[in-house]
């Protein structure tokens, strides 16, 4: 999508469950300019799945337009986020004889299709195929082998799936809305390019999306993605929770959990009260803040504990010797930070977009990191790159979830 006068203009959508948010960017020379934002309340998913697609596509327009408003062009590409706890992700390799004297492209391409030939459900389909360290002759750590001399060429890849059904109404939702999707990308893959460093990612690093529906894991290691999880608990639990323990309404319940909310109840002050409102037209109640605290404190604890379980059961705990980075709005719960110290025993921060000019101001916080990490990746990853590293049949597939054009 480009304008004259204009750098390439690259647009992430995060289509999440409770907000959806438009970034368009403009390139020039690398460096990406915001020069738009939408936001909308998202109504129509549920934990990363569209449950209504209708509802969907009204939230999909009225973001977009303030986007377009803002950034005074029009949209019509779009880089859009996926997660959801029908996502998985698991490890393959592939080996094949090289053809020639030295590694050429087709190796490549050959030895990431072997890798890719494994059986999945048939209610999965393929997202992502991530070369994770190439082999040339069983020396390991190559990062590229075009060029090398070898005659046996191996590669480790990390495959992403996810539920067709559901990818397939994601991109159904932004084509009803007059947008053709360029890629779906996972929304961790998209949020680490925005706030890890390239350290972090060598020596190892977890980053943890904490949105409305899901929580989405990725470690890194040596420069390349090793795991990915995704857990179907999010901030719209500690939503719900407060909800029910406050007896207050869902929305009331959210403003109070971003404005007093607290992921250990020890560090509140007992005395300190908050106005809580009632439902059914009763009048407001005050309670101590703490109790607050103590409703959201244990949900909290629970969900970092079953990730960390999940690194622990996949062996990739000990490889995180740089931290946890956490992003997404959960994420600034206050003591947040604390809590997942204390349950990791690693350094925790928080991951805020980097490398951003223009209005940076308005997409600053960790809960932006998935909308500005896609347009890196859009940078990133062009078609003819996806194209070589996934399978035919991939794109074949690809084709039928985008229309048959892009």
């Amino acid at each position: 999508m480009k304008q004259e006068a204009r750098g390439e203009l690259i647009v992430g959508l995060d289509i999440g469950t409770t907000k959806i948010c438009v970034v368009v960017g403009e390139v020039n020379n690398g460096q990406v300019s915001v020069i738009g934002v939408g936001n909308h309340p998202s109504v129509g998913l549920r934990r990363g799945v569209v449950i209504n697609i209708d509802s969907t596509v009204e939230s999909i327009q009225k973001a977009v337009a303030d986007a377009e408003e803002m950034a005074g062009c029009e949209i019509t590409q779009v880089f859009v986020g996926i997660a959801g706890s029908h996502i998985k992700g698991f490890n393959s390799r592939g080996l094949v004889p090289v053809r020639g004297s030295e590694i050429t492209q087709e190796d490549i391409d050959r030895v990431i299709e072997a890798a890719s030939a494994v059986p999945i459900p048939t209610d999965q389909e393929v997202l992502h195929v991530l070369p994770q360290e190439y082999m040339v002759d069983g020396q390991d750590g190559i990062q590229y082998p075009l060029g090398m001399t070898g005659v046996r060429l191996e590669v480790d890849v990390h495959i992403v799936t996810g539920q067709v059904a559901a990818v397939q109404n994601i991109v159904k939702c932004c084509n009803r809305a007059g947008l053709e999707v360029c890629d779906v990308v996972l929304e961790p893959l998209a949020s680490a390019e925005a706030v890890l460093t390239q350290e972090e990612m060598e020596l190892g690093v977890g980053l943890l999306d904490i949105g409305g529906g899901t929580s989405d894991l990725a470690v890194f290691s040596e420069g390349s993605i090793k795991h990915t999880y995704v857990l179907g608990v999010g901030g719209h639990n500690l939503t719900n929770d407060l909800s029910i323990g406050l007896r207050t309404p869902q929305k009331e319940a959210e403003i109070l959990k971003e404005k007093y909310g607290s992921a250990l109840a020890a560090m509140i002050d007992k005395d300190q009260a908050i106005e809580v409102p009632s439902v059914g037209g009763r009048q407001a109640r005050r309670l101590s803040r703490r109790v607050m605290g103590e409703i959201l404190e244990p949900r909290v604890e629970e969900m970092l504990s079953l990730v960390k379980q999940q690194l622990v059961d996949s062996s990739h705990l000990v490889a995180i010797n740089a931290g946890l980075v956490m992003t997404g709005g959960t994420s600034l719960l206050t003591n947040m930070v604390d809590l997942a110290e204390q349950i990791f025993d690693v350094p925790v921060r928080i991951g805020y977009p980097r490398k951003v000019e223009g209005m940076s101001n308005l997409v600053s916080g960790p809960q932006f990191a998935t909308a500005i990490g896609l347009i890196f990746y859009g940078m990133k990853n062009d078609a003819q790159r996806r194209l070589r590293n996934d399978s035919p049949g991939l794109w074949k597939r690809m084709k039928g979830w985008f229309g048959g054009s892009r």
